[in-house]
């Protein structure tokens, strides 16, 4: 009895047992067929979205190609152009020390502004003395004018008065010598009379006489005339001290010339000991500092004018065909990527860049490789806010005008 009431009570037990480990398992196989469900449903969606991403992807990629293909089509483009400008070098004329550079790099120049100043002194002095020899000249020359003047005055009367006497001491020895012509006539018709007795010897002494008294006024107005003669000789020669003088004052006046010149070479040494900026700009290198010793033609100091550039761009011999004068030309600067400037094609090369090379490139050995050369283009483009200095890296690209 007490082993069949024992053996009752299990069964049911058993069977409570066995019924909760099936509503488990159950529950388990249920639970194990929602959970695959969703990873199938996740992996859908990501497959979908990649699908979406790449497709965009390859849009995106061919408008890039056909955006590059317009603008290979449309444009001649430069990668490595340069932004260039007239560097100018300021030199010496003139040796000496420098005394003074009252500018600094980066500063803003005005056409004439003083630069640099060198030691000025032994010029001024010299200038000075040079002057001083002018002046000396000058005054020579005045007085030799004057003394000119004074010869003038005092000998052209007497000079005058004695031509009047010369001319005056002609005429009366042409009246004597007429009337010694007339007494001598009578006197020989007098002497045929006498020996003839027609007249008595009393008138022929007379007459004689008259005729030796003519001869004696006719020698006296020939030592005047001679003694006239020699007065204007002496004042003529008087006068020709003027015709020396003027030649004394011909020669100070080719010795002013030359102290002129030398004036003039002196005040331009005394005007290059100061150097002036030639043209607007602004310095980008100083080379020199107070105190220090240049030579002439020694490099002092660069500047450039920053309102005067220009982009060199070296064109591919195959695409400078297409480039034309007056072209457009967009401008992208490396340093400002944001910055848009516009410019204008004003010059092309006449030479490839090769053609200027400071070493030749012989070919003796007979191999050849074929190069694409490039010609320099000049495209003009305006400042903008002082942004653009020479030497930064741009890209270019000319638009191309088809026939």
């Amino acid at each position: 009895m007490n082993d069949k009431s024992t053996t009752q009570r299990l069964q049911p037990q058993d069977e409570a047992q066995n019924s909760g480990q099936g509503e488990q398992q159950a529950g388990a196989q249920d639970a194990s067929s929602s959970g695959g469900a969703l990873p199938k449903a996740s992996s859908g969606l990501r497959r979908g979205i990649g699908r979406m991403f790449l497709v965009a992807a390859i849009l995106v990629g061919v408008a890039g190609l056909l955006y590059w293909v317009y603008g290979r089509y449309t444009n001649v483009v430069v990668y490595d152009a340069r932004i260039k400008a007239d560097m100018i070098m300021i030199s010496s004329r003139i040796d000496g020390w420098v005394t003074e550079v009252p500018v600094s790099e980066g500063d803003v120049l005005r056409t004439g502004q003083p630069l640099i100043m060198i030691d000025n002194r032994e010029s001024s002095l010299r200038l000075r003395e040079i002057d001083a020899q002018r002046k000396s000249l000058q005054a020579e020359r005045l007085r030799i004018e004057a003394e000119i003047r004074m010869i003038d005055q005092q000998t052209r009367g007497r000079f005058e008065a004695s031509r009047a006497a010369l001319n005056s001491a002609k005429a009366a020895k042409s009246g004597m010598d007429a009337e010694l012509e007339q007494i001598r006539n009578d006197f020989e018709r007098a002497q045929s009379l006498l020996q003839k007795r027609v007249i008595s010897r009393q008138r022929w002494e007379a007459l004689r006489t008259a005729y030796r008294l003519a001869g004696q006024q006719v020698l006296k107005g020939e030592a005047d005339v001679a003694k006239a003669n020699a007065d204007v000789m002496e004042a003529q020669a008087d006068r020709q001290r003027m015709d020396v003088l003027q030649g004394r004052i011909a020669s100070l006046r080719f010795d002013e010339e030359r102290l002129n010149t030398q004036l003039e070479r002196q005040q331009l040494d005394l005007t290059d000991r100061t150097i002036k900026a030639p043209s607007d700009g602004k310095i980008d290198r100083i080379f020199i500092d107070p105190g220090e010793y240049v030579a002439r033609g020694q490099r002092l100091l660069l500047l450039h004018n920053p309102a005067v550039i220009w982009v060199e761009a070296n064109i591919k011999e195959t695409d400078i065909r297409d480039v034309k004068l007056g072209a457009t030309a967009k401008i992208g600067v490396d340093a400002y990527p944001d910055l848009a400037v516009v410019g204008e094609v004003v010059r092309i090369g006449n030479a490839a860049t090769n053609q200027f090379a400071l070493l030749p490139s012989p070919n003796p050995s007979g191999s050849f490789t074929k190069i694409t050369q490039r010609l320099p283009v000049k495209i003009a483009v305006p400042q903008t806010n002082g942004l653009l200095r020479p030497g930064m890296m741009v890209e270019v690209e000319i638009a191309i005008t088809r026939d």
